[in-house]
This record gives C-alpha cells, structure tokens and sequence, in this order.
C-alpha cells in the first residue's frame, strides 16, 4: 500500500550553503530520505532583489513538489526572509518551513540572552527579518546586526580557519567584540562551517547560535505532530542542482565529510 509517510523532505538552497541544513536533518530524522535542490545555476540569492528570490523560491518548491515531497526546508536565510508567507500563501496544503523562526522561537524562551547579534547576507540583514521577528517577541531585546557577505565566499573555497578567515572575522565582527553579545546567531547557512573560529574570536563569551540545528528540531516535531514520520527505514538521498554536479559534488563533500552519490543534474 502507498504510504505519503515514506515520501522524501525537500530542502532547498541557493546552492551548497543548506547542505548545513540536510546535516542536522539527517540526525534529527535519520529515517527520513531526503531531496536536497541547490539552485547553483543562480547562486547568491544574498545579493539578489526580493522579487526574484521570491520567483526563484516559487520555481524551486514547485520542483520539489514535483517530485514527490511532503514537506520542505527553505534553508537559506535569504529566501527564508524573503519569501517564506509568499510560500505560504501559494502552498496552503504543504508543510514549508524556513531557517529564520525556529531559532527565534528558542531565543524567545531565553529571556537572560537580552543582548543579541545577527550576522548574515545583505540582504537578509537588510530585510530585517529577524530583527522584527524578535521584537514581535520581546520589545525589550538588544539587537545588532550586520552584513558579513565574504563569509560565504571563505566557506566554499575551504577557508574553515586561518589566518585569512581571522582577518574577515575581526574585520566584520570587531565593533561586538568590544561589547560582546549574549549570543550570535549565524543567519546564513554556510556561516556553521566557521562556528568555532568565530566562537574562538569571542573567547567562547557568546553562545552561538547554528539555525541549522534548531530548524532540523522544528521539522521533527511538525512530520511527528502531524503523523507524517517515516517508520520504516531512509531510502537514498538525492541531490538535485541546476548547475555542474561534479563541482557541487566536491564540495558537498566537503561539508559532510562523506562521499556523496546520487547528484542530478536539473
């Protein structure tokens, strides 16, 4: 008999950054199979206008859809706060989530974490999507924010430590090191690959904050609240980009730290 539960999650990103994502989801729902789509044809969304994240958002979730999912990840910061209600209202009867409020929604139950950091894209930055977000919460936050756009480019070339890393780090992030936050949250998904350099500048003052985590969390308890767990075992997962797949392929498994099959080409 067909079962819906067996169906994959979707997950998309801009590109390899979400591969974070898939990480956490894996360990939080190691039975489920997953299809990951990396729109690497089109990649940064960072630096692209809100109606086109919100076009190429549509397209990637009707992709998905297509094949076969039952629920789907929006993990990059970007398209999250830029086109997660557009999503919404477009796919009443999917389960969409974004990388942006389950991290909120943990912070909100912090309340000694008052003074908090968001660093991210420019324009997930500029969106101020988490930002209001918290405040909805808690008018009484402390928020700074600011745009670290090379941290992107240091992760996909490898750059995880080092002496080039530390001087993007200090250049960004040295106005908060004066006065350190409670806690920082790493708004784009490329950005855990540098969590301990980056918690390592702070002398481990600052919790950090991976999105990554506490969206894997979120999806867990939506797929079990709503009976949509997979109770048998993952089948494979699949790899999806609009790009070369032997270029994602390496670097995917940089990432992981496994080899990674099943890389399509769309």
């Amino acid at each position: 008999m067909f079962s819906f539960n067996k169906n994959p999650v979707g997950i998309f990103d801009s590109g390899v950054g979400g591969l974070t994502v898939f990480a956490e989801v894996k360990k939080a729902l190691p039975n489920e199979s997953v299809f990951y789509l990396g729109d690497t044809a089109r990649v940064p969304y960072g630096s692209k206008s809100v109606d086109v994240v919100r076009q190429y958002s549509l397209t990637n979730v009707n992709l998905l859809m297509t094949l076969g999912v039952k629920a789907v990840v929006v993990a990059c910061n970007t398209a999250s706060a830029a086109a997660i209600s557009f999503l919404h209202e477009r796919f009443t009867n999917l389960k969409i989530i974004g990388v942006i409020d389950p991290v909120v929604e943990y912070l909100l139950t912090r309340p000694e974490l008052r003074r908090i950091a968001i660093i991210g894209t420019n324009t997930t930055v500029a969106s101020g999507a988490y930002q209001q977000a918290l405040l909805r919460g808690n008018k009484n936050l402390d928020i700074m924010a600011k745009a670290c756009p090379l941290f992107v480019h240091l992760v996909e070339e490898g750059l995880f430590k080092g002496e080039i890393t530390e001087k993007a780090i200090d250049m960004y992030l040295s106005p908060m090191k004066k006065n350190p936050p409670d806690a920082l949250v790493l708004g784009c998904t490329h950005y855990p690959m540098l969590r301990d350099v980056i918690s390592d500048y702070f002398d481990g003052r600052v919790e950090i904050l991976d999105t990554a985590f506490y969206t894997a969390k979120k999806l867990a308890d939506i797929l079990a609240d709503d009976g949509m767990l997979n109770s048998g075992n993952a089948e494979d997962d699949r790899f999806f980009v609009t790009d070369d797949p032997n270029s994602f392929r390496a670097t995917a498994e940089m990432f992981l730290k496994h080899k990674v099959d099943n890389v399509f080409h769309i």
